[in-house]
């Protein structure tokens, strides 16, 4: 709509004329993207974007919304003019039907905001725990049509059930096992330069929309390492996670050390063409890969990759490997031949490859290589925060120096210039702090600085910011009537219709089901039941949907597994250090000296700790049973 009726004239001419205009980027505002979304869902039964919405002057109140609309009437939809003209005549005469319309709306909007905190079927709560990771396991079950997401929220939930002994009519661990091999070994994966794309067109994980989002790489590179940590050792995954590691430092960390927000799907050919083409950056034809392989390499890739001279995209090839283990080193060279073809410079030199800010900066620089996509270079605090604790459990499965680096270098922009007058923001623009944090972002951050803690519980200051920033967060977002944290700060709603609390996932976490595991842990490494209270409140809070709708909330569930089955594990740092590398997704460590005499480690459940532990088999054994209490 941007190309066409919003750039049309005499549109634009009546929309300025009769309406007061204005742009919501809802990667800035989610919560306001959130609640004119539902109302179009309650419109029309359906959603998407772009988002299209009218409200009533004098108190904001949605009365009609829409999508896509046309310049011309086209697809069975009216051109976009005369819903204009139709929808002033109608404000104008119609003054009853549109209070009555509005009203409404409005009842339908705050109703759906304040959800029933009983739950009457009354499931007991491992009950419920069991219907969640069941429910998430059939949903990252392999499809056979349609797109394929990476829906990493359902497949953290579903791994984490993999340590419970529960009947299913799934197989856990070779779903979860499915999902990385598909997000490793597909099309979904820049094979070459590194990097996940955004979701594949097909069932097969082939052919992706090419878009890279850093919120998703943040979480696969999270999910490969968890898999590995539970002993699924496919050398595809450590490659996917240093590939991406290495992309992400490569195009992706601005000099004052934060994460960029995305990669655009699409690219120009050559500085001559009008229109950039999707995926253009990252495709091959056959003739290229004659010319730029020598044959004995071109055999090794088609062995390998889905490459033939037909193609598998509009005539070009999207590499998808074909077969697990590790690539030979004749095949680690055909792909550096592409990557210097693709990039101008071979990757063991090239370091940096600076972006291109917009369509200008793509078509006027000298690139040596191709062309590449642009890139959205602002600092989005929610989902540096999901690289971040990517990254810190990356390091602490591997122990590769770099990931950790990359890290702290992130969390510590963030902690240094994220902070204006006292309060914490959302986004960073060439270096100015803007719009203030919204819950996504408090509890994002929160895990990332105790995810931090987590690979390297020897220093504090991760646990102590963390705890800071939870405080501002209780204060200006907490629900004292309702339980769960609103979208956004009491003090700056004022212009909001009605205060959401986010609790469905959807590419990402929802920040209420990872803000309470953060409330348990932090009860977990403080000893303040305070925390404790709050996790409780909030998944009370959200117990009806987590019954009614377990698919809509995965994020819930992996909170309410760490309210069930938190374990802190305290010991000397020797033992802690064997124990990081491990699947332990409900535990804590905290580093102490002054054990019970004869003592390794104090093994606790909750409020109770076992007896003390004097060997590291019975330290082991302790920990997992604690963590599978179920």
């Amino acid at each position: 709509m941007e190309g066409e009726a919003f750039s049309n004239a005499a549109i634009a001419d009546y929309m300025n004329t009769n309406f007061l205009p204005i742009k919501v980027d809802r990667e800035e505002r989610p919560d306001i993207d959130s609640i004119y979304m539902q109302a179009l869902q309650m419109m029309s039964g359906q959603g998407g974007w772009p988002l299209n919405t009218f409200l009533s002057p004098e108190d904001l109140v949605p009365f009609y919304a829409g999508t896509y609309f046309p310049v011309d009437p086209r697809y069975g939809r009216p051109g976009f003019l005369q819903v204009l003209q139709a929808l002033r005549r109608y404000y104008d005469t119609e003054k009853e039907d549109l209070r009555q319309r509005k009203a409404v709306i409005l009842d339908s909007l705050l109703t759906s905001a304040v959800l029933q905190n009983s739950d009457p079927q009354e499931v007991q709560e491992h009950e419920l725990l069991g219907k969640g990771w069941e429910t998430s396991t059939g949903i990252i079950t392999s499809n056979q049509y349609g797109n394929s997401f990476p829906m990493m929220p359902y497949a953290e939930l579903a791994l984490r059930g993999t340590r419970f002994n529960l009947p299913s009519r799934y197989d856990g661990k070779q779903t979860c096992t499915q999902r990385g091999l598909d997000l490793a070994l597909g099309g979904i994966y820049d094979h070459v330069g590194g990097g996940f794309h955004r979701y594949t067109v097909d069932p097969t994980w082939t052919v992706p929309h090419f878009e890279k989002m850093l919120y998703d790489n943040g979480q696969i590179v999270e999910y490969l390492a968890n898999l590995w940590s539970a002993g699924i050792q496919e050398p595809a995954f450590a490659r996917a996670i240093t590939g991406t590691v290495q992309w992400l430092q490569r195009e992706m960390i601005a000099p004052e050390g934060y994460f960029y927000a995305a990669q655009d799907a699409d690219s120009f050919i050559s500085a001559e063409a009008a229109e950039p083409e999707e995926g253009a950056f990252y495709v091959w034809s056959y003739s290229e890969l004659e010319q730029l392989l020598t044959p004995e390499e071109l055999t090794q890739l088609q062995q390998e990759f889905t490459v033939s001279s037909q193609g598998n995209f509009e005539g070009l090839n999207v590499l998808q490997r074909r077969n697990v283990g590790q690539l030979s080193a004749e095949l680690e060279t055909a792909l550096a031949k592409l990557f210097t073809a693709r990039y101008g410079d071979a990757p063991e030199s090239l370091k940096t490859f600076p972006p291109a800010r917009n369509n200008q900066e793509a078509k006027t620089h000298n690139w040596p290589g191709r062309i590449p996509s642009v890139t959205d270079t602002k600092m989005i605090v929610a989902w540096n925060s999901l690289m971040i604790s990517g990254l810190a459990r990356s390091y602490s499965v591997f122990q590769e120096p770099l990931y950790l680096e990359l890290a702290v270098q992130a969390a510590n922009f963030i902690l240094e210039h994220q902070f204006v007058d006292g309060r914490f923001h959302r986004l960073n623009y060439q270096g100015e702090a803007t719009v203030l944090a919204q819950s996504e972002d408090y509890a994002s951050f929160i895990k990332a600085l105790l995810d931090l803690q987590a690979c390297s519980p020897e220093n504090k200051q991760w646990l102590e910011k963390a705890i800071a920033i939870q405080e501002e967060f209780d204060e200006f977002l907490w629900s004292v009537e309702l339980g769960g944290y609103f979208n956004t700060s009491s003090d700056a709603s004022q212009d909001l219709i009605i205060r959401e609390r986010s609790y469905a996932d959807n590419a990402t976490p929802s920040a209420n089901g990872v803000a309470i595991a953060n409330l348990v842990r932090l009860s977990l490494l403080t000893d303040n039941l305070h925390y404790l209270d709050l996790a409780e409140q909030g998944l009370k809070a959200f117990r009806s949907i987590m019954s009614s709708a377990p698919q809509a909330c995965p994020s819930l569930f992996t909170a309410l597994d760490w309210y069930r089955n938190s374990t802190l594990i305290r010991s000397k740092i020797e033992q802690i250090k064997s124990l990081i590398p491990q699947y332990l997704p409900v535990a804590a460590f905290s580093i102490v000296s002054n054990l019970p005499e004869g003592s390794i480690a104090l093994v606790c459940q909750g409020l109770k700790c076992l007896a003390p532990a004097t060997s590291i088999e019975q330290m082991f054994q302790q920990v997992q049973q604690s963590q599978n209490r179920g």
